[in-house]
This record gives C-alpha cells, sequence and structure tokens, in this order.
C-alpha cells in the first residue's frame, strides 16, 4: 500500500534498525525525515536515498535535549507543513556490568535518550499532530524484548524499555481525541551491527554464554511499514518480531 507523501519522521536514523526502517518507508511513498546525532552519518543516508529519487531530510538532532528536538520539529513545519508518523527509535544501551559496577551517569544517558527522548519526540509530535489538516497522526515506539524480560545486567536498558510500554499506552489513550494512534514494537535479535555481538555468545539467565540467531533487519523494516499503512482507526498496540529461536519465550 502506497502512503505517497504522508511525511514520516526516524529518529536514530543513521543505522541499523533505524536506517532500514527509514529506507523501507522511503520506499512506501513516504516523505522522510531522517534524525540523528551525528550529522555526517545521518546525511549520508540522506543523500543515498535522494540519489534514488527519494525525498529525504536529515537533521542533526539530540534526542536527549530539549532544545535540539524543538528545532528538529521546527524543521519538520518549516520543510513540510506537517508529520504524519514518528518511529522513536533512538536507544542506547549501558556497559554490560553488575549494577553496583554502573555508574549514574551512566543509568541518566540510558534514561536520558531511550526515555526522555522518546517522550520530547512524542511531545512535539502531538503539538504538530493535534493543530495539523488533516489532523492526527501515528507514532510507533520501538520497544525490545526487553520489555518483557531482562537480559543479565541491563537494568537501565531494560527499566526504560518497560518504561517505554507505559508511555505507548499512555500516548494511546490520550491520542485517541485528537486522531493519533500509538502502538509499540518489541523486537528481538535484528541483526544489526549493535547486535553482531550475539551470534558470538552473550550471557544467559543461567550463567552461560551462548551464541543466539539473529533475524535480517528488513523484516523489522517491513513490519514497522506495515503498522504505519494501517488507517487511523484501527491500530497495532503491540507487535513482537523476534528471530524465531531465540531464548525469549521461557527465557531464564
Amino acid at each position: 500500500m502506497t502512503q505517497a507523501g504522508k511525511v514520516a519522521l526516524v529518529t536514530g536514523a543513521a543505522r541499523g534498525i533505524g536506517r532500514a526502517t527509514a529506507l523501507a518507508l522511503l520506499e512506501a511513498g513516504y516523505r522522510v525525515v531522517l534524525a540523528g546525532r551525528t550529522a555526517e552519518t545521518v546525511e549520508a543516508v540522506a543523500a543515498e536515498a535522494r540519489a534514488t529519487g527519494h525525498d529525504a531530510l536529515a537533521v542533526q538532532c539530540d534526542v536527549a535535549d530539549e532544545a535540539s528536538v524543538d528545532r528538529l520539529f521546527q524543521r519538520i513545519r518549516d520543510t513540510y507543513g506537517r508529520l504524519d508518523l514518528l518511529f522513536n527509535n533512538a536507544g542506547i544501551n549501558a556497559p554490560g556490568v553488575p549494577i553496583d559496577e554502573l555508574s549514574v551517569a551512566q543509568w541518566k544517558a540510558v534514561v536520558d535518550i531511550n526515555l526522555t527522548g522518546s517522550f520530547l519526540c512524542a511531545r512535539a509530535a502531538f503539538a504538530l499532530m493535534k493543530s495539523q489538516d488533516p489532523r492526527g497522526g501515528r507514532i510507533i515506539n520501538n520497544g525490545s524484548i526487553s520489555a518483557h524480560a531482562p537480559r543479565p545486567n541491563t537494568a537501565p536498558y531494560t527499566s526504560t524499555k518497560h518504561a517505554i510500554t507505559g508511555l505507548t499506552k499512555s500516548l494511546s489513550l490520550d491520542g485517541r481525541a485528537y486522531d493519533i494512534a500509538c502502538g509499540q514494537i518489541d523486537i528481538g535479535n535484528a541483526g544489526t551491527d549493535l547486535a553482531s555481538r550475539m551470534a558470538r555468545g552473550v550471557p544467559q539467565a543461567n550463567g552461560e554464554i551462548r551464541p543466539e540467531p539473529l533475524m535480517d533487519v528488513q523484516h523489522v523494516a517491513n513490519a514497522v511499514v506495515h503498522m504505519a499503512s494501517l488507517p487511523l482507526e484501527t491500530n497495532v498496540q503491540f507487535m513482537t518480531v523476534m528471530a524465531t529461536k531465540m531464548p525469549f519465550v521461557g527465557r531464564g
């Protein structure tokens, strides 16, 4: 289904899930704003897209910084005048160490980007989607398998992803009055550079180190495009997409 003319914003768009999803949305007909912390890397993705005739706009943005997010959304207003889809994808992890060895600064960095960043972008998207004509839009939050079950030594990441579920539910409820739908995609072992270590072996709940299967990141991108393609009166509230044989169901 084509979404020609609609405008999407993807945060964390320079690599991995964000990059794959941004390119898939462009192929589906969206005009896509690619946001990332490093201007050069996100511009490289946008240039690649424009070279094939797509409407892609790169904007440097630190989602944890309110002023930076405000500038991002002002650029969207000035360029396109509206926003139909926000994919809240930007996120980081902390070192996999016992919690007593984790610094407060490391904890705050994960909370600031994963949770506060998603809040700031959703907040700005709400303001634009409420006021635009036609009104409304869709927000898709990138949760994680860790929104359901933790891995060892992942307190900051797991805590923020559980919190994203609460944010998703609140946005879904509060958006009803303004034709704003909100859903969440929980992803397990997408084959990105950051997840490549899974194939080499990662700690399990029983203390063992075991390799885990990965799936092609394109399947995640296609799932997001499907969620986005639905009419606003229909919503995928939660979707889990994962490598079939990864240790999630029955983890621990």
